[in-house]
């Protein structure tokens, strides 16, 4: 997690602290890349607090960590998960243009809820985001993630599957949401494993190259193996349209 340990935002399911975060380290792209090097790692996730104190929102620190990382370590493949950069097109322009090999960014709930679960964030603006990457740059993988259990229905969650597989996502995670403190939103319920199946089976009929949809999934959770799946599922993909 990059741009420090204080978000500009108070999500209602979120535990990390909410307040006036510190100035960015400008070393910390560098620091990021060593430590990928250092590590040896076959693939990374970056993510971050929200900014909303910075002009940009960070987008250019989110673009220079890649950068570090691809510059100290040029095997390792990337995958980041960035906010929403307050909807301004030119950020997201520049983070897109960057090249990730995977961006993901999470809707987390249905739009029902947004208000009360997600209120710093608006569902449509962070769903054109990830439509937005496909028109700039179609061949990253886009990737993004549900919480289920903060109140939803079934038919909800179908809903925003069509809504991401008209923005052309690739790759849909869905775990369960456990309360973090008494102070944040409650579990309004607990999703069965045979739901959780029926929604794999509901993502895959919709058309998605993945899907990870289990009571433990989190939208970095074996990242890596993740990746390697995609690219399988789209060559297999590619494969059977040339062969029609």
């Amino acid at each position: 997690m990059i741009m420090g340990e204080v978000c500009t935002r108070a999500c209602a399911f979120c535990n990390v602290a909410t307040g006036k975060p510190e100035a960015l380290d400008p070393l910390e792209p560098l620091r990021v890349g060593v430590a990928v090097m250092q590590m040896a790692l076959k693939h990374v996730v970056i993510t971050s607090v929200d900014r909303d104190d910075l002009p940009d929102s960070g987008a250019d620190h989110f673009v220079k960590t890649i950068m570090g990382i691809r510059m100290k370590s040029p095997e390792t493949t990337v995958e980041i998960l960035p906010g929403d950069f307050r909807g301004k097109r030119e950020d997201w322009d520049h983070v897109i243009n960057a090249q990730p090999d995977v961006f993901n960014h999470n809707l987390e709930t249905v739009p029902r809820l947004y208000p009360t679960i997600r209120p710093g964030a608006r569902y449509f603006r962070s769903l054109r985001l990830l439509e937005r990457v496909k028109e700039l740059q179609p061949h990253l993988f886009t990737k993004s993630g549900l919480m289920v259990g903060l109140g939803e229905t079934k038919e909800e969650v179908g809903q925003v599957m069509d809504d991401m597989r008209a923005a052309g996502i690739d790759f849909i995670t869905i775990g369960q949401y456990l309360q973090p403190t008494p102070k944040h939103a409650p579990v309004d319920k607990f999703w069965t494993p045979d739901e959780f199946k029926e929604l794999e089976r509901m993502a895959k009929a919709k058309g998605f190259l993945m899907a990870s949809c289990t009571p433990l999934t989190r939208s970095s959770h074996h990242a890596g193996d993740d990746f390697a799946k995609l690219k399988a599922a789209r060559a297999e993909k590619l494969t059977k349209m040339a062969a029609e």
